[in-house]
């Protein structure tokens, strides 16, 4: 890669920072959607076709959504597997820029020119 291709620069990341901690989706289906419809962690995951304790442990916020979980909670709430994915994403960059906050600011920044 020549300089003609690359070049350094100090500039800020582009995505804004969010200051408070992204609802996690599995937190989000416990509050609002179990809840609304008032059903039991038991019932909810037997519904998922999930066991119970795996579905309690999402509603916690521990583990991640994963793909599947996300289409079982898609088609559960009718709206699909996107909005799980994207909940998730935006869930897991905020915590990973919380966490690498100080060392990311010590990585250059480079831009590729199109050629």
């Amino acid at each position: 890669m020549t300089a003609k291709h690359a070049r350094s620069t100090s500039s800020r990341i582009t995505e804004p920072k969010i200051d408070r901690r992204p609802t996690h989706p599995g937190e989000f289906f416990r509050d609002i959607v179990a809840a609304d419809l008032k059903l039991s962690v038991s019932e909810a995951a037997r519904q998922l076709g999930v066991s119970r304790q795996t579905l309690h442990a999402i509603m916690s916020g521990r583990p991640a959504v994963t793909a599947e979980m996300a289409l079982r909670f898609g088609r559960f709430c009718g709206n699909g597997p996107g909005l799980w994915m994207r909940m998730q994403q935006v869930f897991d960059l905020w915590e990973a820029q919380t966490k690498l906050e100080g060392s990311l600011a010590k990585i250059p920044v480079h831009s590729l020119a199109a050629e």
